[in-house]
């Protein structure tokens, strides 16, 4: 039995393929030249059954967190599932080892700066750029504290290889032990008091302000996109940085200073049991530390000159996750399947979709997965493809929304992978529909959220996934029947390149890794299963094909 797997990771490779599968569908094409003709062909369509079922750890065990591309922070009220908080540690990274700061050096402020994900809207009469947010949930605020981490986050796992990486997962823990809570909030980093600043963390909620700089002179400098942007008090970082004496060997090199300053840990904490989630890019170039002083000039009775020093968010990254679910989620029938699956980003929840019950030739085909490759090929002693007897033009997974479970605020996407090697579908590669917007990506396979009218506010009504390509390589590439898994989706262009991450459980769970973009959203969903008493709203695998006509109906099979 041929088994395709896909882990694509780079453009060449994905190019080859595609040619490859163009060659295959130009010999699936040929199998009925010779008979085409006026009349001969009927384009009926069928639907077939499917299990599907939430995936048996639901809510999901916890996931790994470490060195995600984005990273959240604050607080989301899920209509539906409840509340998310996501907290954050860093690590960061200097500038420049063994700085030499010079003489009689007195800071003058330090700033910290985060960039929001943001497009530009239009430029007023003024030459101010207007911006509009994307990716922050919720409307509401959120308390916000930054401490100075004093927890070591290694790279190694010392219990493994000793080039084994250890994992962090969303429980606040390691590969092999919890983290001290008490070490992450180590020296509370205050901001600089002002007017302006002294509750800006304190009751927070993102702004989509454009930045200005400006000089002595009132001249703006520079005007920057919207960031979580604030002033820090000055005596925390001349104590621990600044200060330190010339030729200090805890800023000398990388491990010396990441094992002194062992980086920051955001905190953020619901105000009235409600709040708001920012996604937010730690990796950015304009994200950093910023700390501007004064130092004596080299020249003789020369002003002070001003100098930065700049501490950028590098090294490990992770997210802790707090859910408080206001609901349970039924543990998921992998026989029958469920009348409602329960999808959930984060530390969430995911399903299951059974085709044909599964099943591989060695180890015996479901007489499900058997009736269905007869009605379409026909297959030699070892059930490998000899011919075809109908060409599949389309398939379809149409999942509906459960307008009286969900509250709202649906994902727009979702993402139906192989769930058995962890990477996406064939559909999904040899979709081009890849946009910059993730909304507008990988449409034809994986559809955006159809709503009531079409209306960017209206209720959610269903997502169609296609997989025709799947579905022809079970019939014509003899491929394995692998369950499919299917996720909340933030981006799913991520899943292009990156590897699905960790799932903290047992060796016998069914659910091993997850995707990326899954981990990435906050937000849920409940859509009908196959077993729900709606018949209008079944989840089923619906196949457009051509077949010979022979008196009025298809060719019976042999």
């Amino acid at each position: 039995m041929k088994k395709i797997k896909f882990a694509l990771k780079n453009s060449a490779v994905v190019a080859v393929l595609i040619g490859s599968f163009t060659a295959c569908d130009k010999d699936f094409a040929t199998v009925g030249s010779d008979i085409i003709g006026e009349n001969n062909f009927l384009t009926p369509d069928k639907v077939y059954p499917v299990i599907a079922y939430t995936n048996s750890l639901s809510p999901l065990e916890p996931v790994q967190t470490n060195n995600l591309p984005l990273n959240y922070l604050g607080v989301y009220k899920d209509p539906t599932y409840g509340l998310t908080t996501a907290n954050l540690v860093t690590q960061v990274s200097s500038s420049q080892m063994s700085p030499d700061f010079g003489e009689n050096v007195q800071i003058d402020s330090v700033v910290l700066t985060v960039p929001y994900f943001s497009k530009r809207v239009e430029i007023n009469e003024e030459g101010e750029t207007i911006y509009e947010l994307d990716s922050i949930f919720g409307n509401d605020f959120v308390k916000l504290e930054i401490f100075e981490n004093t927890y070591f986050l290694s790279d190694i796992d010392p219990t493994q290889e000793f080039d084994t990486p250890l994992r962090y997962y969303s429980n606040m823990t390691t590969s092999n032990s919890p983290i001290n809570s008490a070490l992450l909030e180590g020296t509370p980093i205050h901001i600089h008091e002002s007017e302006e600043n002294q509750n800006y963390l304190a009751v927070f909620k993102p702004s989509n302000d454009q930045i200005e700089l400006w000089d002595e002179e009132d001249e703006v400098t520079e005007r920057l996109a919207p960031s979580l942007r604030v002033k820090l008090d000055t005596t925390f970082w001349h104590n621990k940085i600044i200060g330190l004496a010339p030729g200090a060997p805890e800023l000398s090199n990388a491990n010396n200073f990441n094992n002194y300053f062992r980086g920051l840990y955001f905190k953020a904490t619901p105000i009235d049991n409600d709040g708001n989630l920012m996604l937010l890019n730690f990796g950015a170039s304009t994200a950093n530390i910023t700390i501007f002083y004064t130092k004596n000039s080299t020249v003789e009775d020369a002003e002070p000159v001003n100098a930065s020093y700049v501490l950028s968010f590098g090294g490990n990254r992770v997210n802790f996750l707090n859910n408080q679910f206001n609901l349970t989620i039924p543990q998921g029938d992998p026989v029958m399947g469920d009348e409602k699956l329960y999808l959930k980003g984060g530390e969430g929840s995911t399903a299951v979709i059974d085709l044909f019950q599964g099943g591989t030739f060695e180890d015996g085909y479901s007489p499900e997965f058997v009736a269905f490759k007869n009605e379409f090929v026909e297959t030699d002693s070892e059930g490998n493809f000899v011919k075809s007897k109908r060409l599949v033009n389309e398939a379809n997974l149409v999942l509906y929304v459960d307008q009286e479970a969900v509250q709202g605020n649906e994902p727009e996407r979702l993402y139906l992978y192989d769930q058995t090697n962890g990477t996406p579908l064939i559909d999904y590669y040899i979709d081009l529909t890849n946009t910059v917007d993730p909304n507008g990506s990988k449409t034809g396979h994986l559809g955006v959220l159809q709503r009531e009218g079409n209306e960017p506010t209206g209720d959610g009504i269903k997502y169609k996934m296609k997989i025709t390509e799947h579905i022809n390589n079970l019939l014509l590439r003899d491929s394995t029947n692998v369950k499919l898994g299917l996720a909340v989706s933030l981006n799913v262009n991520l899943e292009n390149s990156l590897t699905q991450y960790k799932v903290k459980s047992d060796e016998d769970a069914t659910v091993e890794t997850l995707p990326v973009s899954s981990i990435l959203s906050p937000r849920g969903t409940i859509l009908f299963g196959n077993n729900t008493a709606d018949e209008t709203k079944k989840l089923q695998l619906e196949i457009f094909y051509t077949c010979i006509r022979t008196d009025g109906d298809c060719q019976e099979e042999d």
